[in-house]
């Protein structure tokens, strides 16, 4: 029985400005998964968390994937699955991506690596329907492919890696909740043409910033004026977190994902771990408890612990 254990990372999907398709791996928290290759076609799923999500894998994200996969390859084989689960549900740091995600990669390293990235990206794409009813693939792409990637199209699939820049990201979840399909929900369906403009210069201003590795250029790319106004108002302290960590030195940033998790960027640990004070204190003052992780930009994604024949 072949056997594998990986090391899935939180992600921060969107990057303020570019919701939908861009995404970046970091390395706290992470989720832990143990995959095993069965001799007959069952899927077993089992968590050792306290989530009280579902294990029947046709209602469990990474249920779907192995199932989805199965079938397309017409597999006569199964796979037990056991995940380890510190990314907490509906926390805005990629929880369903990184159970999609690793089901798909460690199933493909089972099955002898015969999948594509894309390929992996696709079959990771029915957890994150199953979660969220879209299919969305800004928090999976940088599970898989590391670093930060662009989503040109999730129709055909086309990712694109882009550059790891060398700074510090800051990330807090306070503890309320804020479901993905109710954040969703409240967006514009409408929106006016000199916004859309604007917002397609931030994202190609960040882009092209983080190409070049042009520091202040990404700075003065990290601006939403479509998602954020709205997404923010589901979010206590947003403001305030925000007009601090910049004045503390963060070069940007904004809402992780859907919520409730904040993240900001910055140059300097110092600068990073000063930020992660201030965001805990700003939530410790108005009794919401929070986790405050602080890392680099994880440039691999999700990472092999052990692999057993």
């Amino acid at each position: 029985m072949k056997k594998i254990k990986i090391q899935v990372p939180a992600t921060v999907a969107n990057l303020v400005c570019g919701f939908d398709i861009l995404g970046m791996a970091i390395h706290e928290p992470y989720d832990e998964m143990e995959l095993k290759l069965l001799d007959s076609p069952e899927i077993i799923i089992r968590h050792t968390d306290h989530f009280g999500l579902p294990e029947e894998p046709s209602k469990n994200v990474a249920g779907v994937v192995l199932l989805n996969i199965q079938q397309h390859l017409k597999l006569t084989t199964g796979f037990e699955v056991i995940i380890h689960k510190h990314i907490k549900p509906g926390s805005g740091l990629g929880s369903s991506a990184a159970s999609a995600a690793g089901a798909a990669l460690g199933a493909n390293i089972l099955l002898g690596n015969i999948l594509s990235d894309e390929e992996m990206v696709h079959f990771a794409m029915y957890g994150e329907e199953l979660a969220s009813g879209v299919r969305h693939a800004d928090n999976i792409a940088p599970c898989i492919y590391g670093g930060i990637t662009l989503v040109k199209s999730s129709s055909p699939i086309d990712i694109i890696p882009l550059n790891t820049p060398d700074l510090f990201v800051t990330a807090v979840h306070p503890q309320v909740e804020v479901k993905t399909s109710d954040a969703r929900q409240i967006l514009k369906k409408n929106i006016l043409l000199k916004d859309a403009v604007e917002q397609w210069g931030n994202i190609a201003g960040l882009v092209a910033g983080i190409l070049k590795n042009d520091i202040p250029l990404m700075g003065r790319s990290l601006n939403d004026v479509l998602i954020e106004p709205v997404r923010s108002i589901l979010i206590p302290q947003f403001n305030e977190i925000k007009t601090k960590s910049l004045q503390a030195g963060a070069l940007g940033g904004g809402i992780s994902g859907s919520g409730p998790s904040i993240f900001m960027l910055a140059e300097k640990k110092e600068t990073a771990e000063s930020i992660a004070r201030l965001m805990k204190s700003a939530y410790n003052e108005i009794d919401i408890e929070s986790f405050v992780y602080v890392s680099k930009i994880n440039p691999s994604g999700i990472k092999i612990i052990k692999e057993d024949e």
